[in-house]
């Protein structure tokens, strides 16, 4: 059962002290609407309990094994172990998110699915549950991420999926979410937008974060289990929109004595002009609606971000984790893509598992920290490396 702890509780408005709320065009009101008013309570009706619990073990794989990392843990002496989202069915943590949402959906009485996807594994997961219960399936990715993440849309169409190229902007995440939002405002009555990260309107933060919340309330059993307490030290995690930290950090978001560490894409830099690091370069503003921390110009448009890693490529950050910012709750570092490349290359040669490059940016700023030996440091490792093969193959051949 998913429970609802009160920090990161958004207010009936939707908002997480200053961030959040529901900023739609008026064609949307019905939907967002419609959504805000049942979500809760179908969520947590039994049978729909039932059911996304069965999935999630049968079907995901869950629970994900807690897996403490020896030689990791003595090169950065202390003791780390890494929540392995990546052996989820999909090869990530989004299909705890699109599992719920789909079960949503079909209660809704919706008859398609839409979704937006920057490095893939969300628009793998959504379109793997409208394969699972028969709904059609549109994916919207940047053209360029179409490129680099080349397995995961070859995966998206031979799950039956109808994957359609944003082609404006940076042809990116931002941009594939742009078209998804107009998608939905043209085919408002039978369509649902699966959100794939802790972004947009009210409900969607609060929703994809409970749903991802199976993340920590594991982690409060596995690590009892291991180490005779439930509580880390520390849990780290990658930020994009920040939907993996969201589910690490979710029961613990009470428990003040645990630090919670949200890493960010630095790019080639924080100053370079070519970075994602929203919360040391955003400022408040409105994107894809919600009100948020937002990478943007002197006179509100949004800048362009970067990174080496497709589902870190966002100038925005999701309202909840913006919250933990502005409140001191969780520390934001950030990481560049040199530095990530070598986290990952560093973990699959320690410990013999290849990370998606999201993932490598929290490995990253295992550096960046300073631990005591008896440290307990959960990190959420929070997808697998297959789809970035191609990118890391690069780097190889550079060295």
């Amino acid at each position: 059962m998913i429970t609802t702890p009160t920090y990161q509780h958004p207010n009936p408005h939707g908002y997480y002290g200053k961030f959040g709320g529901a900023y739609i065009p008026e064609m949307l009101y019905r939907n967002v609407e419609e959504l805000r008013t049942k979500y809760l309570g179908i969520i947590y009706e039994p049978s729909f309990q039932k059911e996304f619990q069965e999935l999630l073990h049968d079907y995901a794989g869950r629970p994900t094994p807690l897996y403490f990392a020896q030689r990791l843990s003595k090169q950065y002496s202390t003791n780390v172990y890494l929540k392995r989202e990546d052996l989820c069915h999909t090869g990530a943590h989004k299909i705890n998110n699109t599992i719920g949402q789909i079960l949503l959906a079909l209660r809704l009485g919706k008859k398609r699915i839409i979704a937006e996807t920057g490095a893939g594994q969300h628009g793998v997961a959504t379109a793997t549950v409208c394969a699972l219960k028969g709904v059609e399936c549109i994916v919207y990715i940047g053209e360029k991420d179409i490129e680099r993440q080349a397995p995961n849309v070859a995966r998206m169409k031979m799950l039956g999926a109808t994957v359609i190229p944003a082609k404006s902007g940076s042809k990116t995440l931002k941009d594939a979410t742009n078209e998804a939002i107009r998608d939905w405002i043209n085919n408002p009555v039978d369509t649902h937008y699966i959100i794939g990260s802790v972004v947009g309107p009210h409900p969607y933060p609060d929703m994809v974060a409970r749903f991802q919340s199976v993340i920590s309330e594991e982690i409060r059993w596995q690590l009892k289990e291991k180490t005779g307490s439930e509580l880390p030290t520390h849990i780290m995690a990658c930020v994009g929109g920040g939907s993996n930290a969201a589910g690490a950090f979710y029961h613990y978001l009470d428990e003040l004595s645990v630090q919670l560490i949200a890493v960010e894409a630095a790019g080639l830099g924080l100053q370079s002009g070519h970075s994602a690091a929203t919360t040391q370069l955003g400022k408040p503003g409105v994107l894809h609606g919600s009100k948020s921390l937002v990478m943007q110009t002197a006179d509100g448009q949004v800048v362009e971000p970067h990174s080496i890693s497709a589902g870190l490529d966002y100038p925005g950050i999701g309202p909840l984790q913006a919250h933990l910012f502005d409140s001191g709750r969780a520390k934001f570092l950030s990481a560049t893509d040199d530095e990530a490349l070598h986290a990952a290359f560093e973990l699959a040669k320690l410990e013999g598992i290849i990370p998606a490059l999201e993932s490598a940016h929290a490995l990253a700023a295992l550096k960046q920290m300073k631990f005591n030996e008896t440290d307990v440091v959960v990190l959420c490792l929070s997808g697998r490396g297959d789809k970035d093969l191609a990118t890391y193959m690069k780097a190889m051949e550079g060295k």
